[in-house]
């Protein structure tokens, strides 16, 4: 599976370019052909932060913010659900951060350990 194909899973819904999604992982480090590999934490931490950039621009469209009302369903609640989702996975961004400076520190120590 490719950077490209991780990113379009975690932001399915949500249409881009492939040119606009080649410039947004760029930004974050990242190759849009090369492998994702899960077990690798900074690349994950680089998809998420991938992702939450994306749905930042969202949040800065005005248009998304409007109620709309189709036939008998009214839409109201997307700018709050949107800054939820982008709180949660700022949240899980940070977290894998940290996980993985503890992760650093923990090799640093055992390395001395007898």
């Amino acid at each position: 599976m490719t950077n490209d194909l991780r990113l379009l899973m975690e932001i399915e819904g949500i249409e881009l370019t492939p040119e606009e999604r080649d410039v947004y992982l760029l930004e974050n480090g990242l190759s849009s052909n090369a492998n994702y590999d899960a077990q690798n934490k900074s690349n994950q931490i680089a998809i998420y932060q991938t992702a939450l950039a994306i749905l930042e621009s969202l949040a800065n469209n005005p248009n998304y913010m409007k109620t709309r009302k189709f036939d008998d369903m009214t839409i109201d609640k997307f700018a709050e659900n949107l800054q939820s989702r982008i709180d949660q996975l700022d949240k899980k961004v940070r977290k894998l951060k940290v996980d993985l400076d503890m992760a650093a520190q923990s090799n640093f120590f055992n390395l001395f350990q007898n």
